[in-house]
């Protein structure tokens, strides 16, 4: 499903296609446009993609903070392709010649009323349909994956949605990485000490909606002993019926090891680290809505 209003605008100045604000590729032409939502707001973050006849992707490009994307590519017809969460994508197509500026206009995007918010209620986190993964830097070169493969935890959609709540907690004896080796040492007091420690703990404080499908969680975790706070970038994908009502979504953010006191480390050569500071983690969640 799609649907987009585009306003055009007059293409000042590209008789020749030099005078555009990106430059032209001697060999190709431009595209450009700028992508709003339904009350006129610039849309950021949306992902904008270029086919070819055959089906193939010849440019991709992100919106910017003001809503504007320009792609330079071959002479020839094109199939355009917009996405942004809570939207529904927006097709066109265009043309391009050799040496010219083709400027889109102003495109406007629709919401998708079924990736607002989830029905109000609470949602128990189904372990067997979730994940909870993490990417280390090993020596500054290659990355380490892992993941902790026992949690349990629980969401509270309330009206308003900005009452909202989450909390889980995570077993830290979980912790795997395919290696045995490097997992004893990741449960030991080096890092997060297991022993001592047995859980991790989310617990939110607010949730906030920053457009589309996406909200901000913020909260604190507790880990090695240790409170700090959090930020959740997440990204709602929506409810499906499936052995029980479930709402699904994805979820990243950053750890700085130094915040939680794990502060082992051995250093190679001119002073580059074994294991880097920063920790990715990124969770795939899904939960089921509580009856009765």
């Amino acid at each position: 499903m799609f649907w987009s209003k585009r306003r055009r605008v007059e293409a000042r100045g590209v008789a020749g296609g030099r005078r555009a604000m990106v430059p032209i590729p001697l060999t190709g032409g431009l595209l450009s446009g700028e992508l709003r939502d339904e009350d006129g707001k610039p849309l950021a973050g949306a992902e904008v993609s270029i086919f070819d006849r055959g089906s193939r992707r010849v440019a991709r490009s992100d919106t910017d903070i003001f809503g504007f994307f320009a792609a330079a590519v071959v002479p020839g017809d094109f199939r355009l392709r917009v996405e942004a969460g809570g939207y529904q994508s927006l097709h066109d197509r265009v043309e391009v010649e050799w040496g010219s500026h083709n400027p889109l206009g102003q495109l406007t995007m629709i919401r998708d009323d079924s990736l607002t918010v989830p029905t109000a209620g609470l949602y128990e986190i189904d372990p067997d349909h979730s994940a909870i993964r993490f990417v280390a830097r090993h020596i500054a070169m290659s990355r380490v994956y892992g993941e902790f493969r026992q949690f349990a935890g629980r969401i509270q959609i309330a009206e308003p949605f900005e009452d909202s709540n989450v909390e889980v907690v995570i077993d830290a004896a979980s912790v795997h990485t395919n290696s045995a080796k490097r997992d004893e040492h990741l449960r030991s007091a080096d890092f997060l000490d297991a022993a001592r420690f047995p859980h991790l703990r989310f617990v939110s404080h607010k949730f906030a909606r920053t457009g589309g499908n996406r909200w901000l969680i913020d909260g604190e975790l507790t880990l090695h002993g240790m409170t700090s706070d959090v930020q959740l970038d997440t990204t709602y994908l929506g409810m499906q019926e499936w052995n029980g009502m479930r709402a699904g979504c994805t979820a990243t953010t950053e750890l700085h090891r130094e915040h939680f006191t794990v502060n082992w480390q051995q250093m190679l050569g001119r002073g580059v680290p074994v294991v880097g500071s920063t920790i990715q983690i990124v969770l795939d969640i899904q939960g089921v809505l509580a009856t009765g």
